[in-house]
């Protein structure tokens, strides 16, 4: 009885790490850095660490559970947020720049006969793996070094180099390659 519990419990545990893995591989991580052209259509890029791509992923992710997926209108109340503004301060083209750059880098998709639209599933991986890595280890880790002084200052040059013995800790302690 022992083992079959063991058994069991290892198999949940397999299926909660694979489901709540949002693990980019490093051609997903590279083709989101760089503009896309799909059907004679051009996306810019969804760089790491740009507020607008940090805004509207997390934008998006607030409407993970919405069975109904979620409206251009929907999206630009919630961006704004995100960017500081009132929802009326972001244009319509500006909404629709942004829906349409997801859309084509396959993030998320359109329903059918709708104005709707839901994250797909390598988006949810994607906004996790942004909004996950930057709020948790990019921005606390940077938070203590950026430096205040202008850049050709002394103190600058010195929080820049007290910033980098951190990331080459924080590497060390990761067991991550350079």
């Amino acid at each position: 009885m022992r083992r079959i519990g063991f058994a069991a419990n290892r198999r949940l545990l397999e299926i909660e790490q694979i489901c709540h893995d949002c693990a980019l591989g490093d051609e997903a991580f590279q083709r989101l850095q760089r503009p896309c052209h799909v059907a004679g259509q051009r996306a810019p890029a969804l760089r790491f660490g740009d507020a607008n791509a940090q805004a509207v992923l997390n934008a998006v992710l607030m409407f993970v559970f919405v069975a109904r997926g979620f409206t251009s209108k929907d999206l630009r109340q919630q961006f704004a947020v995100l960017l500081g503004n009132r929802a009326d301060e972001i244009s319509t083209g500006r909404k629709s720049y942004e829906l349409r750059r997801l859309r084509l880098h396959g993030l998320i998709e359109r329903l059918s006969k709708t104005l709707r639209y839901r994250l797909t599933d390598e988006g949810l991986r994607t906004a996790l793996f942004y909004t996950r890595v930057y709020a948790r280890i990019l921005s606390p880790a940077m938070a203590p070094v950026i430096p205040a002084a202008p850049a050709a200052s002394p103190q600058a040059l010195r929080q820049f180099h007290a910033a980098e013995a951190a990331v080459n800790s924080w590497c060390d302690q990761a067991y991550i390659a350079a």
